[in-house]
């Protein structure tokens, strides 16, 4: 293998569609309750070993930026403590019987990473020294933050007259991620 297809070279396409095909099949698996929520939850937290080459491949060319590359590990820090907070908070809901503190104690285990998520992208702001780049951080967060409400209001009137299953509101912050990556991806498309 040349230098130019080993992995550690392989753009950041690769890596993501990677990322977003092993979660798909780990929903899917979930829906299907071909995999417990445990079990899917450990397979997930494998899957987001691809974001770390993911990372390291946008960082590499020419125009690497070191506020970004530090925005980048940050929130990826954040991310994992998500996805592993949620997890132990899930699992040790699901296994015993708790009440009052513990219960409070359990709910901050995943909270507490999303306001590192929220400290990583406001030290990003105020990091970034280049205009440009702060206005498309900003754009970026503002479209998502618009599909999240959109989506947020749709489900609740469906919700509300009985169309749909209940959806906890911690779905809002992967929804948010999803909606952040997805703009960002059409302005670079776009040019913008």
């Amino acid at each position: 293998m040349d230098k130019a297809t080993s992995p550690s070279r392989r753009s950041p396409w690769f890596w993501a569609g990677n990322y977003l095909a092993s979660s798909a099949i780990i929903v899917v698996l979930k829906l299907t309750d071909a995999i417990t929520a445990p079990v899917a939850m450990i397979l997930f937290l494998g899957a987001m070993g691809l974001l770390i080459p993911l990372v390291r491949a946008s960082e590499r060319g020419d125009c690497v930026n070191p506020v970004i590359i530090r925005y980048n590990r940050r929130f990826l820090i954040a991310s994992f403590g998500y996805v592993l907070g949620l997890g132990i908070a899930i699992a040790v809901w699901n296994s015993y019987k708790l009440t009052g503190a513990t219960v409070f104690a359990l709910a901050l285990l995943p909270t507490l990473p999303t306001f590192g998520m929220i400290w990583a992208m406001g030290r990003y702001l105020v990091e970034e020294t280049d205009e440009y780049l702060r206005y498309r951080m900003v754009r970026a967060a503002l479209m998502s933050l618009g599909l999240v409400l959109a989506i947020g209001i749709f489900w609740g009137f469906l919700e509300m007259f009985e169309l749909v299953p209940h959806v906890w509101s911690w779905w809002v912050l992967p929804v948010w991620a999803v909606g952040l990556g997805i703009a960002q991806v059409v302005m670079k498309v776009r040019g913008e």
